[in-house]
């Protein structure tokens, strides 16, 4: 998404932008074309502006959301550590203060942030999880697989299982997860010793994953009838910290979000490859402060 603003420029400069963004008022255009679109439109603009002047606005993926553009002789876009900010030349040329200026001042307080997020990061222990089900009902259908990784003084870990069931493996589950009735029948251990395990797997550590609370649910009512436990561990879900933090992604499926990040999935629909997937996010939103504990 764009916005552009636009002052004392010829007439045929905004009919050449009413093609790709809408006046929502005088000087005011707001579209969604894409990068490379919005590229050319900002090199038409600067091209036929004359002595007018003229700032774009447009999402990208940074810790603001936006960037900016402009050719304003008044101001000029200043990068702060990959932060951009329109500063007014008229303050800068100011006649200095004694101490730190406040630009000075939010470099420093940013920098400090950063290191605490950086000690946060490495001393962060926590599990991500993932399961393969028969369906979305929880109530009648099973748990076929269980996936987590978990970090625990800096040394990361493994768990993986599949899980015999006594029902009929729809067709087209056994299409997406790659588990079959036979193949659990070999390779399958018994619903309450899986849980068992897991449990020891996870001990008292935050659980995290992507859409969690269908994980969770299915676990809650298979540790009732199984073990009469439940999970009292701290739950994150990353997907409602995505949707606040990337506000123009066209979904929020598991795949869209890996694919913005940058983050490969080898076999998807797999419990282990997708916990270790979502554990590769969790490090990223770790990082840029988004996920915190």
């Amino acid at each position: 998404m764009i916005v552009v603003t636009l002052s004392k420029v010829p007439d045929s400069l905004r009919g050449d932008l009413t093609q790709w963004c809408q006046e929502i008022q005088t000087g005011v255009y707001v579209g969604n074309p894409n990068s490379k679109v919005r590229e050319l439109l900002w090199q038409r603009i600067c091209e036929n502006i004359g002595s007018g002047e003229a700032t774009l606005v447009y999402s990208i993926n940074n810790e603001l959301g936006y960037g900016i553009r402009t050719n304003r002789k008044d101001c000029r876009v200043q990068d702060y550590d990959g932060l951009p900010f329109l500063v007014h030349l008229s303050a800068i040329q100011a006649k200095p203060k004694p101490g730190f200026s406040k630009a000075a001042k939010f470099r420093r307080a940013e920098l400090a942030r950063r290191k605490k997020l950086r000690q946060n990061y490495e001393a962060v222990n926590f599990v991500v999880l993932d399961i393969e089900t028969t369906g979305l009902n929880v109530d009648e259908d099973k748990i076929l697989s269980i996936g987590a990784i978990k970090i625990y003084h800096n040394v990361v870990s493994k768990f993986y299982r599949e899980i015999k069931v006594d029902c009929q493996i729809p067709s087209s589950i056994s299409r997406l997860t790659g588990l079959t009735n036979s193949i659990l029948d070999k390779s399958g251990v018994r619903l309450d010793q899986v849980l068992k395990e897991f449990m020891k797997f996870i001990k008292g550590l935050p659980l995290v994953g992507y859409n969690v609370n269908f994980d969770i649910d299915f676990l809650e009512k298979a540790l009732n009838d199984e073990l009469s436990l439940s999970i009292n561990n701290q739950v994150i879900d990353l997907m409602s910290l995505v949707k606040k933090k990337e506000k123009f992604l066209n979904d929020y499926k598991l795949k869209t979000v890996l694919q913005h990040y940058g983050i490969k999935n080898k076999r998807p629909h797999e419990a282990l490859s997708d916990a270790r997937a979502t554990y590769e996010l969790a490090l990223k939103l770790l990082k840029n402060g988004v996920l915190q504990f």
